[in-house]
């Protein structure tokens, strides 16, 4: 309903239109691809995994798509994973149709676009940050120590109850907050810091 009320409100605009509305990750990937949208609106959790994993792919294949974020979550964590994605812009569904119309145009002029309340939560999580891993999630944590006895994503992924593509999307957290480039070495720079201790 959501979806279709927002579809109705930008196809009304004269200078907007809507190449496509889809459901799932794949999905969204396969309609960039075929349309080259100037703003792609994206929701974060999706049938098929989350949004955060599908902008960055998009980013990667369209550098010049400009992505945001829209979603009912306001979790700093993957405010965060969606601005290391290369994002755009972060709302959450409480916005009124009209201020996301203004945000689709801001967007395409290059705007950043995130709320000051959710920018001030940004800012004081990175001022906290005394060393690489200290803002791990509990979640990351969870996954890093699988990591560390050899697990792979999809073991992981079995082991922790969760979608393959969430996993991914924690393990590509836990190298960046970890300022790693592989997954081995997040786990070694993990034990350096004490973070995890060495399985047994």
């Amino acid at each position: 309903m959501f979806s279709q009320a927002l579809r109705g409100a930008l196809d009304e605009e004269d200078d907007l239109a809507v190449t496509a509305a889809v459901e799932t990750c794949a999905a969204a990937l396969q309609a960039a691809r075929d349309t080259t949208p100037d703003v792609v609106l994206m929701d974060y959790r999706l049938p098929d995994g989350d949004g955060v994993d599908t902008a960055r792919r998009i980013k990667a294949e369209l550098p010049a798509t400009r992505v945001v974020m829209l979603t009912a979550s306001s979790d700093d964590a993957v405010l965060r994973q969606a601005i290391q994605a290369g994002c755009s812009g972060y709302l959450t569904k409480d916005h009124t149709i009209d201020e996301l119309v203004l945000a689709v145009r801001a967007a395409f002029n290059g705007e950043a676009l995130i709320t000051p309340a959710l920018l001030s939560r940004l800012l004081d999580r990175l001022s906290d940050r005394t060393q690489p891993g200290s803002d791990l999630t509990t979640r990351e944590s969870e996954v890093l120590r699988l990591l560390a006895q050899g697990l792979s994503n999809q073991a992981i992924a079995l082991n922790l109850g969760i979608r393959l593509a969430t996993v991914r999307n924690h393990v590509q957290s836990v190298i960046e907050k970890l300022h790693a480039h592989s997954k081995l070495e997040a786990v070694a720079t993990a034990m350096r810091l004490g973070l995890i201790q060495l399985p047994s």
